[in-house]
């Protein structure tokens, strides 16, 4: 039974130069001819007026293209209308759209999953599309395109690739023990491709924080006594007030969130609550203590501490210190002190913010810059977790005598890599995983 002919808005919405549709789906051409009057050539973008079949009536001037399957993004027959972006000729052409026959409404990511199931995108690439579509800062995006295109599955295939090689070896020991052309000591051959397999994949599960850590931004929790201008200073970095500014101590009292492209580099900032001793007959105490219990908790998840001390009264008390000696000490409010030694900043003025972020930017690069923009990275927790998974059972598969537990331990590697780009066992990721899509990707 054939699938269903989809479509769905291609870009965002709202008001724009040009709005793409796309249609994927046996009913694409049909589709297409009814409301262009013609198919066009294929690949070859096309001027046409667009008119509604049901009376005639003008849709659009604009420009179309074919892309015939299996030649096409999803393997299907695709068309694309690119349209003024009108809300009301987008409008206009999904109405249309919705009265042809066969055609439905995409879900979320069903674009990609078709693509994925037409063998165009392995899972590590639809993972790395979703990662692209969220990408926030250069770096990120350089890292979705080098995994979209295929660096990851590369290595991966690569790896799973030599793992079958072996597997094969030990299959034959069992087989034919006694054919003259499987040679005495073929177990004892395979010590040594174990262990060179084990380097590289020690390699890359060592890149899987950098990787992991690049996609959700170099965290950075603000800390500090109450009134030493923390939120205040989050303001001025963001560029815009996000969080409430007062004289009156403890106002901050849940975690605000922020997230900054610096020089390109994904930082996500933590405002907490200001860290001070609270006397036990205050009336609000239960209220901040929670709101230090989560500050603190933030603190040791972060990747690096901002600890922010008033200038004019620059000593970190017994509830600071032990976060001012690993981490990044700033005084504020230096427009009301003379100059002095110290990262001095006035979230007042904006005087050596430029510094500060600086400063910010260069040690996010320095967590999360592989040196090296042709290196396949790992960046997410399922392909570090099969990874360590692999590692495992290669290293059960060395430690054995035995032909036939050596091939079901290198069939159990082999599975492991399978899972990253999508071979096995993968059921249970990709609804989640497409879900994560806008409607039209």
């Amino acid at each position: 039974m054939a699938r269903p002919t989809i479509y769905a808005p291609a870009s965002a919405a709202g008001k724009a130069g040009v709005a793409v549709v796309r249609v994927s789906g046996p009913a694409a051409g049909a589709a297409l001819g009814a409301l262009a009057g013609r198919l066009p050539a294929p690949r070859v973008a096309t001027r046409a007026a667009l008119a509604d079949p049901a009376d005639g009536s003008p849709i659009d001037d604009a420009l179309v293209l074919w892309f015939p399957g299996p030649a096409s993004f999803t393997g299907e027959d695709v068309a694309e209308f690119h349209i003024h972006g009108s809300r009301a000729t987008l409008a206009a052409l999904l109405d249309a759209l919705a009265r042809q026959p066969g055609l439905r409404l995409a879900q979320a990511g069903e674009f990609a999953r078709r693509a994925f199931d037409a063998g165009k995108l392995d899972l590590a690439q639809v993972e790395a599309l979703a990662d692209l579509i969220a990408a926030e800062t250069k770096s990120q995006a350089r890292q979705a395109l080098r995994q979209l295109g295929g660096a990851l599955g590369a290595a991966v295939e690569g790896l799973r690739e030599r793992v079958l090689r072996l597997r094969a070896r030990a299959e034959a020991e069992i087989d034919f023990p006694d054919e003259g052309d499987v040679p005495d000591g073929l177990i004892a051959r395979m010590r040594e491709p174990l262990a060179i397999l084990d380097r590289e994949l020690a390699a890359l599960i060592d890149g899987a924080a950098r990787g992991e850590r690049l996609r959700a931004g170099f965290a950075v929790a603000i800390l500090g006594p109450p009134n030493a201008g923390k939120s205040s200073l989050l303001n001025r970095l963001a560029g815009r007030e996000v969080a409430i500014v007062s004289e009156t101590a403890g106002t901050t009292r849940d975690v605000i969130e922020v997230h900054l492209d610096l020089a390109g580099w994904p930082v996500t900032l933590w405002d907490t609550a200001g860290l001070r001793d609270v006397a036990a007959g205050d009336a609000h105490a239960a209220i901040e203590i929670e709101g230090m219990r989560r500050a603190r908790r933030r603190a040791e998840e972060a990747d690096l501490k901002l600890v922010v001390l008033d200038a004019r009264d620059p000593v970190a008390d017994a509830s600071l210190a032990e976060f001012a000696r690993d981490g990044l000490v700033v005084l504020n409010k230096a427009d009301l002190v003379p100059a002095g030694a110290g990262l001095r900043v006035s979230a007042l003025t904006g005087d050596g913010i430029a510094t500060l972020e600086a400063e910010l930017a260069k040690r996010a690069a320095a967590a999360l810059s592989d040196g090296d923009s042709a290196a396949p990275l790992v960046t997410r927790a399922r392909h570090r977790e099969a990874l360590v998974d692999v590692r495992a059972a290669l290293a059960r598969a060395g430690a054995r005598r035995e032909a036939e537990f050596i091939a079901e331990e290198l069939r159990i590697a082999g599975d492991a890599l399978g899972r990253i780009v999508g071979r096995t066992g993968v059921e249970d990721v990709l609804d989640l995983l497409f879900a994560e899509f806008c409607i039209g990707k």
